[in-house]
């Protein structure tokens, strides 16, 4: 089916429902939200030529256009390619390439230079709406199956070139109803605000709030603004959104600037990059039961596990730190299992890498057959993640398996020990990394951001530490940053530290 379908019906059902707002000021109803998709996907057809299957690029901020592009898009059968609106053009061309889009979407519509783009792809404004006289006839969404290609997400490309992972009608609809079941009901009263980029997991999040005729909002910033986001829940009420850890400390922050208690959010679906227990702590504390974290991947979209609201906020049972520090239990349409290196089951509580199999994993990698075999293996895709498994089903997890860090012949897992030092009260963000040691194969490096950087030092942490966890795995070295690097999604870039640790490294030798 394609997943269309859900706007066209819910145009039908519910025309007068609010649809689309731009901050808390209504631009649409569904009846309009549906008529503006046909138009643009009449434009798509009549005046470029876009047929089923066809790829079809968005390099936008998020806006209300965007939904719009991408129902429209939809519409028609093509598949939709949303980019990384913070990517450098030249690598936001590379994807067009790779992914063979015939059109891009831009803000303006003069991001690429005559040369930027390949020959087979032109650049369009899609914040300028068609002409009115387009007409394709199209008044249902084209037919289409449950396999057929739907979103070409591309990944962040930490380790090397970004991979197309492949998700069908059937996987995003599936993802969708998961949401529904497993992590969050959705009512007509409720608002997706749209504050994490749309062309990742928050932009997933739209379909079932389609579905159920909720209100889409984007606030007016286009971005993330806590103080933003505060203003419209109270206006608005009933706002769902999500939120990376980064986001959700910082929401934090500024609603005890504010005192600020949640009032008008329903919801703050986290996840995206681990929230450490005293960052959790904070935000219960702060919002209440309003958190519910969940665990996924593009692979297999925003639907692994899931650790609802009741479990996280109630810290009155015995082992609530536990619990809190896993990723909950699996999701309804997917089934978890952890494997050794030879893909065999391990043990409960043994760690081993995280497989996950069910309808919201991706169909393979776009014309990237080895990394596919590689990913998917007999049904199971392989996240790369580390964790355990506990009897009652509770996932936790210990790291990427590319960031375990083996010094002295010793396993150390970066998420434990950045555990311990975010707990310190004048951590404001740490990150830790490994860093090739002549003597030990590898050294820990922590790098922190501290509240207050006279009141922080190597010797303070370092006592703080070795009181809580095994000396072994204590930092060999800390450094102090303003900041730590993000990508869009808010998720610190590990590599980036490493590569600065190397080059570092290097310029030191004499």
């Amino acid at each position: 089916m394609n997943i269309a379908n859900w706007l066209h019906d819910t145009s039908r059902r519910f025309p007068q429902r609010p649809a689309l707002f731009e901050g808390a000021c209504q631009v649409a109803d569904y009846a309009t939200f549906a008529a503006r998709v046909r138009q643009r996907a009449a434009h798509l057809m009549d005046t470029h030529g876009i047929v089923p299957g066809d790829h079809v690029a968005l390099l936008m901020k998020n806006c209300c256009e965007y939904l719009e592009l991408l129902y429209a898009i939809w519409w028609v059968g093509a598949v939709a390619v949303p980019v990384n609106s913070k990517l450098h053009p030249g690598e936001a061309a590379w994807i067009a390439e790779n992914a063979e889009a015939r059109l891009i979407f831009t803000d303006g519509g003069q991001v690429f230079s005559s040369q930027g783009l390949p020959a087979e792809c032109r650049e369009l404004d899609g914040r300028t709406p068609p002409d009115s006289a387009c007409d394709s006839g199209l008044e249902f969404p084209c037919i289409r199956q449950d396999h057929d290609l739907a979103w070409l997400f591309y990944t962040s490309g930490t380790t090397g070139r970004s991979k197309g992972v492949m998700l069908s009608h059937g996987n995003l609809i599936a993802m969708s109803l998961c949401y529904a079941t497993d992590v969050d009901p959705v009512s007509a009263e409720d608002a997706a605000v749209y504050a994490a980029p749309m062309s990742h997991g928050a932009g997933l999040y739209n379909f079932i709030h389609v579905r159920c005729g909720a209100r889409h909002v984007v606030p007016e910033s286009r971005g993330f603004d806590a103080a933003e986001l505060f203003g419209l829940a109270t206006e608005l009420g009933n706002v769902s959104l999500f939120a990376a850890p980064t986001m959700v400390k910082r929401m934090v922050e500024q609603a005890r600037r504010q005192e600020y208690a949640g009032e008008g959010i329903k919801t703050i679906v986290y996840g995206g990059g681990p929230m450490y227990l005293a960052d959790l702590m904070e935000a219960v504390e702060t919002f209440g039961p309003r958190l519910v974290q969940i665990y996924g991947q593009g692979e297999s979209p925003m639907t692994i596990s899931v650790l609802p609201r009741e479990l996280i906020a109630d810290r009155q049972r015995s082992e609530w730190a536990t619990l809190a520090a896993s990723v909950g239990q699996a999701q309804s349409c997917v089934e978890i299992r952890i494997l050794d290196a030879a893909h065999s089951p391990v043990p409960c509580g043994e760690r081993g890498e995280i497989a996950v199999r069910g309808a919201t994993v991706m169909q393979g990698y776009w014309h990237n057959e080895t990394a596919t075999r590689q990913a998917l293996v007999e049904g199971w895709l392989l996240t790369g993640d580390i964790g355990f498994m506990d009897p009652a089903g509770y996932l936790t997890l210990t790291d990427r398996s590319k960031d375990v860090i083996i010094t002295g012949g010793s396993n150390v897992y970066p998420r434990e020990v950045e555990e311990v030092l975010a707990q310190h009260p004048d951590v404001f963000e740490v990150c830790v990394v490994g860093e090739p040691d002549a003597q030990w194969g590898e050294s820990v490096v922590a790098f922190v951001v501290s509240r207050d950087a006279q009141a922080l030092n190597e010797a303070l942490l370092n006592a703080w530490f070795i009181e809580r966890m095994a000396s072994f795995k204590k930092p060999k070295k800390y450094l102090f940053r303003s900041d730590l690097p993000k990508n869009s999604y808010g998720k610190v870039l590990k590599t980036e530290l490493r590569q600065w640790l190397k080059d570092t490294s290097v310029t030191a030798v004499p």
